[in-house]
C-alpha cells in the first residue's frame, strides 16, 4: 500500500488544495476497493504544528507530526501564501524532511504556489515545473535554475509533479490518480467531481502583468514607450538608440528586468489589449488586430494562439457573453 502524505506547512495555506486532494484520492481508493481490489493508498495529513487555524480561524487542521512519518511514497504540497520569503523561513524543518524523503525514493507533487516551497529544497534545480501564472515573475527571480513552464497545466520530471494555478490542482490530482491507480479510476473521478480531463494548459487564463518593479529606469522608459505605441511599427534598434544604449545591451537588460525579450513583451502587451477588447466589446477581429498594430491576419492569429492557447474567435466565444 502506498503511503501518501499531504503536508500542512506553517503559515497561510490554501485549505481547498488540502481538502480537495484528500477527497479525490480517498474517493479513488474507495472506488478501487469496490472494484474488487485491495486499497492502494493510506493517506495522512502531516505538518510541524499540532493545530493550524485557517481562513480567519473558521477552520482548523490537526496534522500528524511529520516526525512520526519515517517513510512515505508520495508527498503533496498545498498552495501557500504569496509571502514566499516567510513561508520558506518558517518551514526549514519541513524543507529538510522533504529533501530526505525524496532521497529515499518518495515522489513529490506541488500545488500552485506550493512550488516555491518545493523549489526551496533545491530539488527542482535543472528540472521543469509550473506554478500560478500570477507568481511566475517572482518564481523566476527567486529560482533562476528551475525551468519554469508556466503555460503547462501539469508537469512531470523525475518523480516531481507540479501544476499551474488555483483549482487546476484538480487536474494534477487526476493525473496522480491515473498514475497510482489506472485510467478507468481517473475517468471515474473526473465524472464524479466533474473535472475536465482534457485541459493541458493554463494559458487561456493568463492576465499579463508587466514586470515594472525591477529598478531599471531605462527599461521602464522602454516599457512605457511600447505600451503607448501599440499601433505603431516599433523598431527596437531605434528605441535602443534613443535611449543611448546598444541593441545588444538593451536586449540583455530588458530580459533581465522583465523576463521577456523586447519582441515577446510587445507581443504579450498587444495580445493582452486584444483579449480585453474581445471580452468586452463588439468589434470584429480585424478591427482589434488593427488597433494593436497587426496588418497580417495570419500573424496575429498565430501569436494570439501561441500566447493564449486559443484562437481569437474561440477566446471571444468563451469570455464574451454577448458573443
Amino acid at each position: 500500500m502506498k503511503q501518501v502524505t499531504i503536508l500542512v506547512p506553517k503559515g497561510k495555506v490554501n485549505l481547498s488544495s488540502i481538502t480537495g486532494s484528500l477527497e479525490i484520492l480517498t474517493r479513488a481508493n474507495e472506488h478501487w476497493r469496490k472494484m474488487g481490489n485491495r486499497p492502494k493508498m493510506e493517506i495522512r495529513i502531516a505538518g510541524l504544528v499540532p493545530e493550524l487555524k485557517l481562513d480567519g480561524g473558521f477552520f482548523s487542521i490537526f496534522p500528524v507530526p511529520i516526525g512520526e512519518i519515517k517513510k512515505t511514497d508520495l508527498i503533496i504540497l498545498p498552495s501557500v501564501s504569496y509571502d514566499y520569503g516567510n513561508v520558506i523561513r518558517d518551514n526549514t524543518a519541513l524543507i529538510a524532511w522533504i529533501k530526505e524523503q525524496y532521497k529515499n525514493g518518495a515522489e513529490i507533487a506541488s500545488i500552485c504556489t506550493g512550488a516555491f516551497l518545493l523549489a526551496a529544497t533545491g530539488l527542482l534545480d535543472g528540472k521543469t515545473c509550473s506554478t500560478h501564472w500570477n507568481a511566475a515573475n517572482d518564481f523566476r527571480r527567486q529560482f533562476p535554475n528551475v525551468h519554469l513552464q508556466v503555460d503547462q497545466l501539469v508537469t512531470s520530471d523525475r518523480g516531481i509533479y507540479t501544476n499551474g494555478g488555483a483549482y487546476s490542482f484538480l487536474n494534477l490530482i487526476l493525473f496522480l490518480v491515473e498514475k497510482y491507480f489506472d485510467r478507468a479510476t481517473a475517468i471515474f473521478c473526473s465524472k464524479v467531481f466533474q473535472i475536465d480531463m482534457d485541459r493541458t494548459s493554463q494559458s487561456p487564463f493568463f492576465i499579463f502583468q508587466a514586470q515594472k518593479n525591477h529598478g531599471d529606469e531605462l527599461i521602464g522608459q522602454a516599457q512605457t514607450y511600447i505600451e503607448e505605441n501599440l499601433s505603431a511599427k516599433i523598431s527596437f534598434e531605434e528605441l535602443a538608440s534613443s535611449l543611448a544604449v546598444s541593441r545588444r545591451n538593451f536586449d540583455r537588460r530588458f530580459i533581465k528586468a522583465t523576463g521577456n525579450t523586447p519582441v515577446e513583451y510587445l507581443q504579450r502587451v498587444k495580445v493582452e489589449v486584444a483579449k480585453s477588447a474581445l471580452e468586452k466589446g463588439r468589434k470584429n477581429v480585424f478591427e482589434i488586430m488593427d488597433e494593436v498594430g497587426y496588418s497580417d491576419d495570419k500573424a496575429f492569429r498565430e501569436v494570439f494562439k501561441r500566447i493564449t492557447g486559443m484562437s481569437p474567435l474561440d477566446y471571444r466565444g468563451r469570455y464574451n457573453k454577448g458573443a
